[in-house]
């Protein structure tokens, strides 16, 4: 981690309600998700692949662009755990593989109201270089990636969960 001057009374209030996700880029997300299901439980995994026109919004430092991803989400107790696994296109994710390698990205934090999120972290300093919207039922759902690395050492999400999620491409162990 670089060492960066923060502004004195910089204070971010979504960060109160504590962090809600870790989330993890793999090269596999199939047998990932297998190992920790047998390793440790974890389950059931819902599957979704994020991609046009699921995620209808799409940016990469402030440009559209198209992007695809699968995911696997479950519950490791209260935390959700997310696993990542990078389809095609500039990404936060191959960023971090091309830097880091596989492993853990981020810590995501859900927010009520993600423009006024996203302005709060502005303020501080720091902007959104990726982000994507429109992957509920409804339409709505947000997530928004901040340039946070360098002054906190991981990257953080904004989640704006959707009320209705659409119904999982898959579930990991079938269901029965």
């Amino acid at each position: 981690m670089k060492s960066v001057e923060i502004p004195a009374g910089v204070r971010l209030p979504f960060l109160d309600n504590g962090i809600s996700q870790v989330a993890m880029v793999v090269e596999d997300l199939d047998k990932t998700v297998e190992n920790y299901y047998k390793v440790f439980g974890i389950g059931p995994w819902h599957f979704y692949t994020y991609e046009r026109p699921l995620v209808n919004h799409m940016t990469y430092h402030g440009k559209d662009v198209d992007y695809s991803m699968r995911v696997a989400l479950s519950y490791f107790g209260p935390m959700r755990v997310e696993l990542i696994e990078m389809k095609r296109g500039d990404t936060v994710y191959a960023d971090f593989v091309k830097e880091h390698g596989y492993g853990v990205h981020h810590f995501g934090l859900v927010v009520e109201n993600m423009q006024e999120a996203i302005q709060q972290a502005e303020a501080a300093g720091y902007k959104v270089i990726m982000d994507g919207a429109g992957f509920g039922l409804d339409g709505d759902g947000h997530y928004a990636y901040l340039d946070t690395e360098d002054t906190l050492g991981t990257t953080f999400e904004l989640i704006c969960r959707p009320e209705r999620r659409m119904k999982p491409e898959r579930v990991y162990p079938p269901e029965e």
